[in-house]
């Protein structure tokens, strides 16, 4: 490489470092801001608040809203857009799918269906006083397991197809919406067995929400988190070489099997922690990561850290509008669900246009070399 090169990858980089560092300033002004309006309170309030909790001047009844309402949501958003958003990225680039994320391919229903499963059939749920409206998750543990355990059975079945079948994106897509109808049919399934308190408890955990997680809950999602993104983090040139081929990878050293599997388990594990805790949230897996792409291109070395960032801008906007936009709260999972469907129509339909307009020039050079 000449100096001319070597100075053409070195401001390369130094902007990509750059981006990454808008993207976290960014985030935390998001993250500041939605906890000044779901709080109702004014950013002097809110910062003396979090540095100075029981300190002189400090409101009691602000400090409780603050610590025990506002910021675990704050977290829960901050954490589950972390989590999606680095897991679509990762499987984007192992499935070479740009379509691939934990809910196009069925893997968020299986695990709402294994958490479903935990929480009325493993006891893993209690009715909490004389209706069946007040549903706590008496064993989150025993949720999260199920969760995990039924989402690795849809990440298998697309291992299965990716490995055997050679099947193309489109058919790829086509096999995660068969598979979250049979997850989805499954839950129906519960609900209408269970008819007792399972419409109240299901339905609701369907509906993405980030005022479900507790402290302790939180603690174990973001340990899973940093195991998780560490991994990704440290394997990023390893999906820089996939994103070449199989074969190219493989003579660069890259033990393309092993990566492609413990990549999609540990995507499978943090997005069936994520649902296990927080309900389905639909998308963000898709919208993070094709957004940053737009300015960073393929290199996962600042394509992880830019879709974690923006996973988690997207659920605290998409929260901060759901906790405000009316009387009522709207569920998180029904936001990006609005915001993430058009994407995916986009990405279809521009999928299928480069696929005819590929055909045609094969046409072409075909006619040519006659």
């Amino acid at each position: 490489m000449n100096n001319r090169g070597i100075e053409g990858f070195k401001k390369h980089n130094h902007r990509m470092v750059l981006f990454i560092l808008f993207m976290i300033a960014l985030t935390t002004i998001t993250a500041i801001a939605a906890l000044c309006i779901n709080s109702d309170l004014d950013l002097t309030s809110v910062l003396n608040i979090l540095f100075n909790r029981y300190g002189p001047g400090v409101d009691v009844i602000d400090s409780s809203i603050v610590w025990n309402l506002s910021l675990p949501r704050i977290m829960s958003a901050l954490l589950a857009g972390i989590a999606l958003g680095a897991a679509g990225a990762v499987m984007q680039c192992v499935l070479r799918n740009p379509l691939g994320s934990p809910y196009t391919l069925g893997i968020s229903n299986a695990a709402a269906f294994g958490a479903s499963i935990g929480i009325v059939l493993l006891g893993g749920g209690i009715i909490v006083g004389q209706s069946s409206a007040f549903v706590q998750i008496d064993n989150p543990y025993i949720v999260t397991a199920s969760a995990f355990t039924w989402s690795m059975i849809a990440t298998a079945i697309i291992i299965i197809l990716v490995k055997v079948t050679k099947v193309s994106p489109e058919t790829m897509v086509l096999a995660g919406v068969a598979l979250s109808s049979i997850f989805s049919a499954g839950i129906s399934l519960l609900q209408y067995i269970f008819n007792e308190y399972a419409l109240s408890t299901i339905v609701f955990w369907q509906f993405g929400s980030m005022g479900k997680a507790t402290w302790e809950e939180l603690s174990l999602i973001l340990v899973v988190c940093i195991i998780t993104g560490l991994y990704f983090m440290y394997n990023r040139l390893d999906y820089n070489a996939l994103d070449a081929g199989d074969d190219v990878a493989a003579s660069l050293g890259v033990n393309v099997n092993m990566t492609r599997i413990l990549t999609l388990v540990l995507a499978a594990l943090v997005t069936s922690i994520v649902v296990s805790f927080m309900g389905i949230i639909a998308f963000i897996g898709l919208l993070g990561p094709h957004i940053v792409r737009r300015f960073v291109g393929n290199d996962h070395r600042y394509l992880i850290p830019g879709s974690m960032l923006m996973g988690a801008i997207i659920l605290l906007i998409s929260d901060c509008i759901g906790q405000n936009i009316a009387d009522f709260t709207i569920p998180v999972g029904i936001i990006t669900s609005f915001l993430g469907g058009p994407l995916f129509l986009y990405l279809l339909i521009r999928g299928y246009r480069k696929k005819k307009v590929n055909i045609i020039e094969k046409l072409r050079r075909g006619g040519a070399g006659e």
